[in-house]
């Protein structure tokens, strides 16, 4: 069962904000925590935040669950609403000035035990049923054909006097 938790409106821009997204995708929550706890850009402190608010929604769903093997299965970072300001510059013109904000969507979830050998069984598996089932229908549906007679092509005259045939 997996939790969610969004983070509206912050405002740095979005690229700064993937750079810790990118670095936190796919760990264990207890070492996400630490990451952005010690790391030293700007956006750790509210994506931490949102790290625990997520754990949290996750706990509510399910009461008897352990958080230990909580992951970040999901996080995004999307653009938001961009301040359009104007910065006074030589000779009385303006530079604009784009002050950008972002939307943070995180998904945390417990970790499936992958088996690798128990995928390819199954694939296996699947396989032979679909082979059986190909070679059922062939058997049901062979009946003898009778064979057509040919027949002779006809000849057809072009424009320039060569002979086509059909």
């Amino acid at each position: 069962m997996e939790a969610i938790a969004k983070l509206r409106n912050y405002p740095t821009s979005p690229r700064k904000m993937r750079l810790l997204a990118d670095l936190i995708r796919g760990h264990k929550v207890e070492r996400v925590l630490a990451i952005l706890e010690h790391h030293p850009k700007h956006p750790a402190v509210p994506l931490r935040k949102l790290v625990l608010s997520a754990i949290n929604n996750w706990k509510q769903k399910n009461e008897s669950g352990d958080e230990g093997d909580l992951v970040v299965k999901t996080i995004f970072v999307d653009g938001a609403r961009t301040l359009k300001r104007m910065r006074p510059a030589p000779q009385g013109r303006g530079y604009r000035v784009r002050k950008r904000s972002n939307h943070v969507t995180l998904i945390v979830d417990v970790k499936t035990k992958f088996n690798p050998d128990e995928l390819v069984k199954e694939v296996k598996e699947e396989e032979a049923e679909k082979a059986q089932e190909k070679t059922t229908k062939a058997s049901k549906s062979k009946k003898p054909q009778a064979k057509k007679a040919a027949t002779p092509k006809k000849k057809v005259a072009t424009k320039k006097g060569t002979k086509k045939t059909k």
